[in-house]
């Protein structure tokens, strides 16, 4: 998790939200990393989770990122999960919840859908006050 709020840290220098991500292998070796590019790049897919995903895809030659973890510093939205879900990542690590538009278990729980293909685990709440706080401020100080 500390990789991924160094992540989010560098968010904040583009002008985004501060979230940060990092997929790691199974052996825990960093694949791919990312944050926030939305305002630097004016791409609205630019979220933490998908660039650090596309990245570890990239870095391994696959799609599929099974045996992976997904750290993240909030909790993903509903594009985040389907991404998620159709990288087959095998867990999700996030920090702070996301009660307006989490899908991982606050607002939906799209990644434990039965309906779907694939369900990672799910582990919640890793740093949890110290990913929030960063977010408390960032929008504080907007």
């Amino acid at each position: 998790m500390l990789r991924a709020l160094d992540e989010a840290g560098r968010a904040v220098a583009g002008g985004d939200v501060p979230v940060g991500a990092v997929v790691l292998s199974a052996d825990g070796a960093v694949l791919g990393t990312g944050h926030n590019e939305r305002e630097a790049t004016g791409d609205p897919t630019a979220h933490a989770e998908v660039l650090a995903i596309r990245r570890a895809a990239a870095r391994t030659g696959q799609w599929r990122l099974s045996g992976c973890t997904l750290v993240v510093t909030l909790e993903p939205c509903t594009m985040c999960a389907g991404a998620i879900v159709l990288s087959r990542l095998d867990r999700v690590v996030y920090g702070a919840r996301d009660e307006k538009a989490g899908a991982a278990g606050s607002l939906w729980d799209v990644v434990r859908d039965r309906r779907l293909n694939h369900r990672p685990e799910v582990i919640e709440g890793v740093r949890a006050e110290e990913c929030a706080g960063l977010l408390t401020d960032f929008f504080r100080d907007r």
